[in-house]
């Protein structure tokens, strides 16, 4: 007899940052798909009210706010809308991120490294901190921390970035750590290049993409929808004894960069 593993997500409600588009948006439909009512947050309206009623037309549940993870309040208040909305919180994708500096890391400014660092770690905490006495409350929860290849390897022009992303790493561990007693897995998913807009000056550049490309075994970036296996499976009960892990979904470019090219 063998076990199939079971991605249903009936009954549980999940929140994803940076949900409007990308990486977020394909992973809350992913998750209303299998049957989770999905809180979409990211900082503008509009784009939200369209993935929601995408959402909707195909039968799930979707509750849109606009939020800034930067913002200690916006959190709160997402999150508390949620609770009153769907009953509570079992999920969460921090997924939100940004990166004002492109270039040596001596070149960066003061105020590009605390940007970057509010919202690609501080807006983690704020988000799971928000959650977490909901999660606790139900009995445990879900945390799945979007970090990337590049918190495990410097990349060029990318530096403070990669320091952020790097923080990202240990925060899943520390937090996977703590929270176990209360039976929260929290596990971090590290992506290679993904075609996003948030990539789009890398493989907008003809002169970065072929650079980029030589370093992927696979030879081509990832779509977004190749990012929701892995995402179902640590939001579902089939991952109850993981945690504290990272999962790497590169093509092959930490393992491989430089090889038969």
């Amino acid at each position: 007899m063998t076990h199939q593993p079971d991605f249903d997500l009936t009954g549980k409600v999940a929140l994803i940052t940076g949900a409007s588009r990308g990486i977020g948006e394909t992973i809350a439909k992913a998750y209303a798909a299998a049957g989770a009512k999905v809180v979409l947050a990211s900082r503008k309206q509009p784009g939200l009210d369209l993935i929601a009623q995408q959402i909707r037309e195909a039968g799930g549940e979707a509750l849109p706010m606009a939020a800034h993870t930067g913002s200690l309040t916006a959190v709160q208040q997402v999150v508390e809308k949620a609770i009153t909305t769907f009953g509570g919180i079992d999920i969460v994708v921090n997924n939100a991120a940004t990166n004002p500096h492109f270039g040596p890391v001596m070149s960066a400014e003061e105020e590009q490294w605390a940007k970057i660092f509010d919202v690609n770690v501080l807006g983690y905490f704020r988000v799971v901190k928000a959650c977490y006495e909901s999660m606790k409350a139900r009995g445990g929860g879900k945390v799945i921390n979007m970090a990337s290849v590049a918190g495990k390897r410097p990349l060029p022009a990318m530096g403070v970035y990669c320091v952020s992303k790097a923080a990202v790493l240990m925060l899943t561990e520390v937090l996977a750590a703590e929270l176990a007693p209360d039976n929260i897995q929290v596990n971090a998913i590290a992506p290679g290049f993904v075609q996003t807009r948030f990539s789009a000056a890398i493989w907008g550049n003809d002169m970065f993409n072929e650079a980029v490309m030589k370093t992927i075994p696979q030879g081509r970036m990832a779509q977004p929808e190749e990012l929701t296996g892995i995402a179902l499976y640590l939001a579902s009960a089939s991952s109850n004894f993981t945690t504290g892990a990272t999962f790497v979904v590169d093509g092959g470019q930490l393992v491989g960069s430089g090889i038969g090219s």
